[in-house]
């Protein structure tokens, strides 16, 4: 089954919008205060040319590849190898915290601790990992059903909650200085990471260069205006006391209905959880094929769509188990995501025509590689990966010069004629 416009976006919506809304209004007021709002508004800025960047790529190269076949065709294999492995090795890692988010709503409502968190997760990719399982014909239905309620419980919480706005809350704007906004908008790259995945959908459309920018533009209005509606209202509305919530969308929805609502939260932030992780799990399946049929991954274990998959979860449940502090998590994907970034833009330059597109991407390249340097050592994982990825090439190409290693008999030699002359001649 080929995607229609409406479930290209809701994959898209999914995969940027995902658990950021869930934590990422309070963990961007802890580090800025109120000067947060400035970092989501760059971010959301930024986001229009990136998305707008891969949307172009996607429309003139449908390829499972996404990323990584954009830097092939613009700077060769290795740097599609690098790319390909900086984004999905980065899946697995970031699934855990993706879900832990979600996770600590369900805690909250069920008590239990890091168990709760770990049966919301299992919970979270078993369901995720059965709907691509059978493809994208279950898995894009059930997204776009997802999207629809979502952004209606998101709307309805910030209107219930305007009234109970304060514009004193803006103030001090700068708590922590204009510093704090370059360390919100490196947090707030979690947030904004997923226009990247979708790309490795772009040949699942039913007319990429068509489709592709239609799904894309709307995606860009719809997660800009949501994340924008929930920020604003969470620093009006929670003021000071938004930089420590633990569920800000929970503490949100309290203020502007009352009652009992965290377990109405701890639904929506599992929703959106699912709705994130089934973008990603759909788009690194397709990539970890591709990467494979170009040798970049061995083929006995990524070749298929459901193999690549499978490593996909077997992977994420290593990645949970690992002893790594979900901040140190964020910022270690987010580097990892950063770098796609650069590098797929930089192919933008290289691959789309003189005119709008290319001055798009132009900016996004400059954005992103700021955005890099504002990650710090993080970032560092993700040129460990690129540096395994080129490692694994080059591995595989002398271990491929081995077996091929030609005969001395060159193969264009032709064995000597039969001599046909009599034993003894007369003369």
């Amino acid at each position: 089954m080929k995607l229609s416009v409406a479930q290209g976006t809701a994959l898209s919506v999914g995969a940027v919008l995902g658990t950021g809304v869930i934590s990422m209004p309070a963990l961007a007021a802890a580090q800025a205060g109120p000067a947060s709002l400035v970092a989501w508004l760059a971010l959301i800025v930024l986001s229009a040319p990136l998305a707008w960047t891969f949307a172009a790529l996607g429309a003139r190269h449908p390829d499972a590849g996404g990323v990584s076949t954009y830097a092939r065709l613009a700077f060769g294999p290795s740097a599609a190898a690098a790319v390909g492995w900086c984004f999905y090795f980065a899946v697995p890692l970031g699934t855990p915290a993706a879900v832990a988010f979600a996770g600590g709503y369900v805690a909250g409502v069920l008590g239990g601790g890091h168990t709760t968190e770990l049966g919301t997760f299992l919970v979270v990719v078993g369901v995720v990992y059965a709907m691509n399982w059978f493809g994208l014909r279950i898995s894009g239905r059930v997204q776009l059903v997802l999207t629809g309620i979502l952004a209606a419980l998101l709307l309805s919480t910030v209107v219930a909650a305007l009234p109970q706005a304060r514009l004193a809350n803006l103030t001090p704007f700068t708590p922590h200085g204009w510093a704090g906004v370059g360390a919100a908008a490196a947090v707030l790259v979690w947030g904004f990471a997923g226009w990247e995945a979708v790309a490795s959908l772009s040949p699942d459309y039913r007319d990429p260069r068509r489709d592709v920018p239609r799904a894309t533009a709307v995606a860009v209005v719809v997660v800009g205006g949501l994340y924008l509606a929930v920020a604003v209202t969470s620093v009006l509305v929670l003021g000071p006391a938004l930089g420590t919530s633990t569920a800000p969308l929970a503490d949100l929805l309290a203020v502007g209905v009352g009652g009992p609502v965290r377990s109405l939260t701890a639904v929506v932030a599992v929703l959106l959880t699912v709705g994130a992780v089934n973008a990603y799990l759909a788009g690194a399946s397709r990539l970890g094929t591709a990467l494979a049929r170009d040798g970049a991954l061995p083929a006995r274990v990524f070749g298929t769509r459901r193999r690549s998959l499978t490593f996909v979860l077997v992977a994420g449940l290593g990645s949970a188990l690992l002893p790594i502090a979900l901040h140190t998590s964020m910022l270690l994907v987010t580097g990892c995501f950063t770098l796609v970034y650069v590098l797929g833009t930089a192919a933008a330059l290289r691959l789309l025509p003189r005119g709008a597109s290319r001055a798009g991407a132009a900016v996004a390249f400059v954005a992103v590689v700021v955005l890099l340097v504002l990650t710090g050592p993080p970032a560092l994982l993700s040129l460990v990966v690129a540096a395994g990825a080129i490692a694994y090439r080059a591995w595989r190409a002398s271990r491929s010069a081995k077996i091929a290693r030609p005969s001395p008999i060159s193969a264009g030699s032709v064995a000597p004629k039969p001599n046909t002359k009599p034993a003894c001649e007369v003369v």
